[in-house]
């Protein structure tokens, strides 16, 4: 389905624009104290965007890593498009924002006592709580693949040292070799994220190493933006992209991690020089150690604030949550700590809270002048999350050049502006 940038962006943040612009308010009690537990793009929005709201309320912002490095790009990197240095973000911006960043792990909460736990034996009271921890790997889900199986079997799905080893090991194959990526089932982080890969490494393939291939073995039978990804793959690449869908052997049921190995539903066996197994996901560990998750794994949230349906002035932001139609991706994080941010500056200060709105779109680089999006509006509505009817879009099929490499633009200006927008000011 065509559809047209401009008029689809700005429909898509006219809804969220009175949730983004600061809004000068004063907290009724100066002593209202907000933690944020995380600093990815639900967690840093949040932080900034409720303090810019509230200047009187303290908030402090709890991340481990003292620079964050963003998945979105993280695949260029693997293709030789981006310095590692250039997908790193540090908390300069918002320390000068009035925010107080402590480096450090949460370890746990007291949501009874409203206390975080932190790794350093500090403990931190909280008038309301704030939760963007990402995900983590469902350990063993996966016969054969554990966190010491990751270390010869990269899954590279948290921007970190997985991305710099799966790179490593993307250089040192010889060419001529195969590079098999294991893809789960919905939902897991960021839905067209492996495609994308798919068509990064083909691209470090097709300049160093070209007579390489490349093997997807998906345990689903369809995927984000799937008629654009194969059209670009096939334009750009030739044959060097094989995906194998669920119904045709694609589902992965074991891992054999030493061998660089795995065994689908049906026993075939496939051998690889570089493994990348994606495995089942879930929130992480603090969400669960905090009483948000269900049994699914994931955190259910309150449609118009984002607040935790099961824990009572808890927030919880992007990957982490229940929050379909929205898609896993740090766009919708973003927009997500805006909305969390308005609610809870509305409830510090006695206002009414507003009706949340969503935005997001998601680039995807198929090669160097080769984009395609896809983005959405969304709303809450009777405590649901609704995506608002005719609102988004995806790049047309059999696009011109001039439309693809305009799409590759726009791409590298979202990074830049959103990252602009949460960290680097």
């Amino acid at each position: 389905m065509s559809f047209n940038r401009r008029t689809l962006l700005g429909s898509a943040l006219a809804g969220a624009a009175s949730l983004t612009l600061p809004a000068i308010v004063r907290a009724q009690g100066g002593s209202a104290h907000v933690v944020v537990v995380g600093g990815g793009f639900g967690g840093a929005t949040a932080a900034r965007y409720l303090k810019a709201r509230a200047p009187q309320v303290r908030v402090t912002l709890i991340e481990p890593a003292e620079i964050f490095y963003t998945c979105p790009f993280s695949n260029l990197y693997l293709a030789g498009l981006r310095t590692w240095d250039s997908i790193g973000h540090r908390y300069d911006g918002l320390r000068k924002a009035g925010i107080e960043v402590i480096h450090a792990r949460a370890d746990h909460v007291d949501t009874a006592g409203k206390r975080v736990l932190l790794s350093t034996g500090q403990a931190l009271s909280y008038d309301k709580l704030v939760l963007s921890p990402g995900i983590d790997m469902r350990w063993g889900a996966l016969e054969g693949y554990d966190e010491a199986a990751s270390e010869l079997a990269p899954h590279a799905w948290k921007a970190g040292p997985q991305t710099q080893l799966l790179k490593q090991q993307l250089d040192a194959m010889p060419d001529g070799g195969k590079f098999v990526m294991v893809i789960p089932a919905n939902p897991f982080r960021c839905p067209p994220g492996p495609y994308e890969r798919a068509a990064m490494v083909a691209h470090y393939f097709k300049h160093h190493k070209p007579k390489s291939k490349i093997l997807l073995l998906d345990n689903k039978d369809n995927f984000s933006k799937q008629g654009l990804f194969i059209q670009g793959w096939k334009a750009l690449y030739g044959d060097m992209i094989e995906w194998v869908k669920q119904s045709d052997d694609g589902q992965v049921v074991r891992v054999d991690a030493k061998n660089l190995e795995v065994e689908t539903a049906f026993g075939t066996r496939h051998k690889a020089d570089v493994l990348n197994v994606i495995p089942p996901q879930k929130a992480g560990l603090i969400a669960e150690r905090a009483g948000v998750t269900d049994g699914s794994g994931w955190v259910p949230i309150k449609a118009e604030s984002f607040e935790s349906q099961l824990v009572k002035d808890v927030y919880v932001l992007g990957d982490a949550t229940i929050a379909a139609p929205m898609p896993k991706s740090g766009f919708a994080a973003n927009t997500q700590g805006k909305v969390a941010a308005a609610a809870i500056a509305a409830e510090l200060t006695g206002k009414t809270v507003a009706t949340g709105a969503f935005a997001n779109t998601c680039y995807s680089l198929i090669g160097t002048n080769y984009g395609i999006s896809v983005a959405g509006v969304y709303k809450s509505e009777g405590g649901k999350l609704i995506e608002v009817p005719g609102s988004g879009g995806v790049s047309p099929l059999d696009a011109d050049a001039s439309y693809r490499k305009a799409e590759a633009e726009y791409g590298a200006a979202w990074y830049k502006a959103i990252s602009t927008d949460i960290w680097d000011r």
